[in-house]
């Protein structure tokens, strides 16, 4: 089948590429996001592949299926971009990668906390300047301190096992129990009792209009003072206002993002020589408690693997009419 790949990026290619090696596919790399005024080159292709900022619209979606496209393959486990209505309107499939590394996101989430806390990124600039002084840069012990792990799915889980490995106390909130956390010792406790008593709070739950700014104006005043905030899930998790006003009054005493909700229009791209429009962004770059990495949590080799090599079974089951066990419908979601 012929496949239009949006937002190819070289590794993107790489991988599937690998991944297609044997199977009759025509993948046909395309460098622009999808969106309304994209989707018109997708024109003779009965599969589009989608990534995590393509804006997989009910406008998008309309020109596709004029043009004969009859499956969305996403790349991402993440399906908050796709208009799932519309697409079942219009008799479209769509299919997702559930899983592929949730270590790589979950050792990403711990990167971010280790860095904060012994300023790692602060020292790695001293130093390189001929600067070994030590002040400014006393960090904590995680251990015996309190973790709260908000979604405790395949990655949640892992970050809570982790940070039991560090001794750390863990509380847990999310409406389905998972009794592999509970086997770790972990507590599940509704969100404001979590964000009161938590040193770090870690967030791992799907974006949903049920989740859209779980961190909030309210919910930040709920948190410990000076707790560490976490998120390599969805950006838009966390009212990114709220968040700064926390940081101002010392609430979030350190902010570790790899997602960002205004992300759509930086991450993945090279804007180093050009001026960032985005004030709220910039502004979150001035904190020294701030640090911030552009999506880069499932960025490993066994993650990208895993979503290719997904991603060509998602494609060659729907061409050989089999089951779509990764498929994603309104239905279903609206349950």
């Amino acid at each position: 089948m012929k496949v239009a790949v949006f937002s190819t990026k070289p590794y993107d290619q790489k991988f599937l590429e690998a991944a297609n090696e044997g199977t009759n596919h025509e993948l046909f790399f395309l460098e622009a996001r999808l969106d309304g005024t994209t989707s018109p080159l997708a024109a003779g292709c009965p599969v589009v592949c989608a990534f995590v900022n393509d804006q997989v619209t009910k406008a998008s979606l309309v020109t596709l299926a004029k043009q004969g496209t009859k499956l969305v393959a996403l790349r991402s486990a993440g399906f908050n971009h796709v208009d799932l209505e519309a697409a079942a309107e219009l008799g479209l499939k769509v299919v997702r990668v559930p899983a592929y590394s949730p270590y790589a996101v979950a050792e990403h989430a711990v990167a971010l906390m280790l860095c904060l806390n012994r300023k790692i990124h602060r020292a790695f600039n001293r130093v390189r300047e001929g600067n070994f002084a030590l002040d400014g840069l006393m960090g904590f012990d995680f251990h015996a301190k309190t973790v709260g792990v908000v979604g405790t799915g395949k990655i949640g889980y892992l970050v809570a096992r982790i940070m039991k490995g560090f001794g750390c106390q863990l509380l847990v909130y999310d409406p389905y129990v998972n009794p592999d956390c509970e086997a770790l010792g972990a507590k599940y406790v509704y969100l404001p009792e979590l964000l009161a008593a938590s040193d770090v709070i870690s967030l791992h739950c799907p974006l949903m209009p049920q989740t859209h700014h779980l961190i909030n104006e309210t919910t930040v005043k709920q948190m410990k003072h000076g707790a560490m905030l976490i998120n390599t899930s969805r950006g838009a998790l966390i009212d990114t206002v709220a968040a700064i006003e926390g940081l101002k009054s010392g609430k979030i005493g350190y902010l570790g993002l790899d997602v960002y909700e205004e992300e759509a229009d930086l991450f993945f791209e090279d804007l180093s020589q050009k001026v960032i429009h985005d004030d709220v962004f910039a502004r979150l770059l001035m904190f020294p408690n701030v640090v911030v990495t552009g999506h880069q949590a499932f960025f490993t080799q066994t993650a990208l693997e895993s979503i290719a090599k997904t991603t060509i079974e998602n494609i060659t089951a729907f061409e050989q009419g089999q089951p779509l066990v990764n498929e994603v419908s309104f239905s279903k979601v609206k349950k």
